[in-house]
């Protein structure tokens, strides 16, 4: 049984690390310790609960994550503090002996996130350690449950997660390992929830998962019925698809996007490496022929559309040749934007049998040139825009801060602060695209 009256006017620091699912779990614990009386703990005041959202991409995350433990933990003396996330269910045990930490839960057991905060916060914590110390998590195998989340924090845009875990197994991840194998919630309650957005006033909703074109394996239902369902939401005026694999972004889908009420030209594709030698060591479910396929598919469907790639650099055995061709590919396709990380060593994967390893300067070198190809391809992409209308949806600002928001095909817009209003905030306005902010990476907006 849950007794909410303890928690009452208890305040709470949240803070995350790592992808836009983990954010957009992190509202969702908010809106749940919200409701048991919880309020967030206002800018320089001691917080009663400090929940850490932790990831474990790479080794620096793992890093990071225990310096926000530690940093919490010393700002906030007393406080109650819970650990969840990837890093979580991988180091349980670990975590949880961190000076400080109270309660950690894995991916299987976040989902009952109160009572279990109900329960440990009622022990008797009394004697030598003045925290508990405690976790609770299951096996990769184990993990069965789903945490909906559809949230917005104190963004303008909406993150409905509709899929989490992987079955893929990369063989430099561990994100099956920390997130569980792939599964789904129902059509009909993702739809329910999208419309629940609509009555807060949403208008738009990125779609969310660790696998999102995996989307239907507890169902038996697909992706592209998810989409056709979520398009026939009315009050949404813009979904965006945060990430999807090549191999499960199909010709229907896209297809189907580009004469879609209110799917965006705006796609997201890991593609890691452009060799297709390196994408075997990887255990990917692709070759790059395919993935340029794809590209080229979307672009003659969408010819604004705005293309985003993940591309690791530095991994086991990436020779310079490798790398080489990888860079060649990618100058070759039309690619708005490239996300670029160094590979990191994962204890317990695959890739650690792999013998041809890339030394930490030179990943920063190989890094680098293609941080300076993906610039030269962002400026490229938006300086065809320049001086044409668009519609842009307008995010909240700090007082006296240039408002931002992004057109339908993901081009940054900044509107200068003295034009910006309040009431702009969740705004669709047409405006005309002028010159670019380098230091911003955004076009400055004309208000017409």
């Amino acid at each position: 049984m849950i007794d909410s009256s303890a928690f009452q006017g208890k305040k709470a620091a949240y803070y995350t690390l790592g992808c836009k699912l983990n954010y957009s779990e992190t509202s969702t614990f908010e809106r749940m310790l919200g409701e048991m009386g919880i309020v967030p703990v206002a800018e320089n005041e001691k917080a009663d609960i400090c929940l850490v959202n932790t990831c474990s991409v790479t080794e620096v995350a793992d890093h990071k994550c225990r310096q926000a433990i530690h940093k919490l933990v010393r700002n906030n003396p007393g406080a109650f503090v819970i650990v969840t996330g990837c890093y979580a269910q991988l180091e349980s045990e670990k975590v949880s002996q961190i000076d400080g930490v109270d309660l950690v839960l894995g991916s299987n057991e976040k989902a009952n996130l109160i009572q279990y905060l109900n329960d440990a916060w009622n022990a008797d914590s009394s004697g030598k350690d003045e925290h508990l110390h405690r976790f609770h998590s299951v096996k990769t195998k184990d993990i069965k449950t789903f945490q909906p989340s559809c949230s917005r924090g104190n963004r303008t845009r909406y993150f409905l997660k509709v899929q989490d875990g992987c079955n893929y197994f990369c063989t430099y991840c561990t994100i099956p390992y920390a997130r569980g194998f792939s599964r789904n919630p129902s059509i009909s309650s993702l739809v329910a929830q999208a419309e629940d957005a609509v009555k807060e006033g949403g208008k738009e909703i990125v779609l969310t998962g660790v696998n999102i074109g995996d989307f239907g394996r507890t169902t038996h239902e697909s992706f592209l019925d998810l989409v056709k369902a979520l398009d026939k939401v009315e009050g949404i005026e813009r979904f965006r698809i945060s990430s999807l694999e090549p191999d499960l972004c199909s010709d229907e889908l896209i297809d189907y996007c580009a004469s879609s009420r209110a799917f965006m030209p705006h796609f997201h594709i890991p593609l890691q490496s452009g060799s297709n030698e390196v994408l075997k060591l990887m255990h990917r479910q692709y070759d790059r022929e395919l993935f340029a396929h794809k590209i080229h598919f979307i672009k003659e469907k969408m010819p604004d559309a705005f293309i985003g790639v993940d591309v690791m650099v530095g991994c086991r055995g990436e020779k310079p040749e490798y790398f080489e061709d990888c860079y060649e590919f990618l100058a070759s396709l039309p690619i708005a934007q490239l996300h670029v990380f160094p590979y990191s060593e994962r204890p317990g994967t695959r890739a650690l049998s792999i013998p041809y390893i890339v030394d930490d300067k030179e990943k920063k070198v190989r890094s680098q040139h293609l941080l300076e190809l993906s610039d030269s391809m962002t400026q490229q992409f938006y300086k065809d825009y320049i001086g044409k209308e668009a519609l842009v949806l307008f995010e909240k600002a700090p007082k006296g801060k240039a408002m931002n928001g992004f057109t339908e095909n993901y081009i940054r817009v900044e509107l200068p602060a003295s034009l910006s209003k309040e009431e702009y905030d969740n705004q669709i306005m047409k405006v005309t695209l002028g010159d670019f902010n380098l230091k911003r990476n955004a076009l400055r907006a004309i208000l017409t």
